[in-house]
């Protein structure tokens, strides 16, 4: 391709509503508190913004974990964070599948040299604790890992009851919940969770760039008990708790712009409140559920199972779902997901997180599918929106 400076214009991708799976909404204040001017990685001023953004994320995790920090990297940085630090060669680590991202923790364990002991679920449910109960017995696993928000099906898993049977073998328990930070309640301390790790661009409502993470005392230690060094440099968390401490030591050039981003994101969450945070996404979902089903269409994962903030549609027979998805985005400037592994071509994946999981956003989304699927011949049932209100009045 030739290059022709003259040719190359202003990035402007005009309005998008997103509602998929993530990135959701960004609010102006945290595009504008990214826009402030650049400083140095050492700069007094920016251990201050430092110490107030693991304050607040210590305040969305609902922990008081000394190393809670943005790991510099999108969400699958965190995972791989999450592992690399605690996993060494011939470890058993059980990893709970009920999805395509607790199939992405299996791959990461077996290129650690971690003892893979995966404990597959149905795509679309929740996964049964005593199947992680037979996994550990007569084992002593280092790690036992499960995805609460499962974002390739919409399954909300349940964590208690994994987290005791966990800690009964003498094992870490590992969770991502890059779907549900600050959208779901699922605070790390009362749960007993040792290990998570989120994304920034989801229930955040901060563009993509930053993994949170969090290290309780238990995996500290075996963290500093390792026969080896953690062979990833740049997410050995040994070191990187040496910058975010009271040393200061240089590690690696963190995005300035993107902490300044995420701090204000958090700073958002937390002036809402959490519980408020946590009802407001809850009522958004069931809302959507009511005028989904109002349509005659149906949800996949079971009523108690669903997630708040990303919630699977079953594609009806014969619906052509990359049409319907382009006619979204082309004519309503609204984005969602596809299906992903299994459900490829059988779900569309909606997401209600962070400052995209509104009421407005709601009715938009059910009004422009609801026209959309009428226009090309499917069979749906008007009262969507009455049956959305509906909701929204009982609230």
């Amino acid at each position: 391709m030739d290059l022709n400076i003259k040719e190359i214009r202003d990035i402007d991708p005009g309005e998008r509503i997103l509602m998929g799976p993530g990135p959701s909404g960004v609010p102006p204040r945290v595009l504008q508190a990214m826009s402030a001017p650049c400083i140095g990685y050492l700069d007094p001023y920016f251990f201050t913004v430092m110490d107030e953004t693991q304050a607040l994320l210590r305040g969305v995790f609902q922990t008081e974990n000394a190393l809670t920090i943005p790991v510099s990297g999108t969400g699958t940085a965190g995972m791989e964070a999450s592992f690399v630090n605690v996993v060494e060669p011939g470890d058993e680590v059980v990893v709970c599948v009920n999805g395509f991202f607790g199939a992405r923790m299996c791959e990461m364990v077996e290129r650690m040299g971690g003892k893979l002991i995966r404990v597959d679920g149905e795509w679309g449910r929740a996964i049964d604790p005593d199947l992680a109960r037979k996994a550990v017995q007569g084992r002593k696993p280092k790690v036992l890992a499960v995805v609460h928000a499962e974002t390739s099906t919409g399954v909300c898993q349940p964590l208690q009851d994994l987290a005791g049977i966990a800690h009964q073998a003498g094992a870490l328990f590992l969770v991502d919940m890059v779907t549900s930070l600050g959208g779901v309640d699922v605070g790390l301390d009362k749960i007993g969770i040792d290990i998570a790790y989120s994304g920034s661009q989801k229930c955040l409502s901060c563009p993509p760039g930053l993994s949170p993470v969090s290290f309780n005392g238990a995996a500290m230690k075996a963290i500093e008990s390792r026969k080896k060094p953690v062979p990833n440099w740049y997410l050995d968390m040994s070191l990187l708790k040496n910058y975010w401490g009271k040393e200061r030591k240089y590690h690696h050039t963190v995005p300035i712009n993107m902490i300044y981003a995420f701090r204000e994101a958090l700073r958002i969450v937390m002036e809402e409140g959490l519980e408020t945070r946590f009802a407001r996404h809850l009522l958004n979902h069931r809302a959507l559920v009511a005028g989904v089903e109002a349509m005659g269409l149906s949800m996949i994962v079971p009523e108690p199972e669903r997630l708040a903030s990303l919630n699977t549609i079953r594609i009806p027979e014969g619906v052509d779902d990359l049409r319907v998805r382009k006619s979204l985005l082309n004519d309503f400037r609204l984005e969602i997901g596809g299906g992903l592994g299994k459900f490829a071509g059988k779900a569309w994946r909606v997401g209600l997180m962070g400052h995209s999981s509104s009421r407005k956003n709601v009715l938009l989304f059910l009004s422009a599918l609801f026209s959309i699927l009428k226009a090309q011949g499917v069979k749906v049932k008007p009262g969507a929106v009455e049956a959305t209100s509906a909701v929204y009045a009982k609230a």
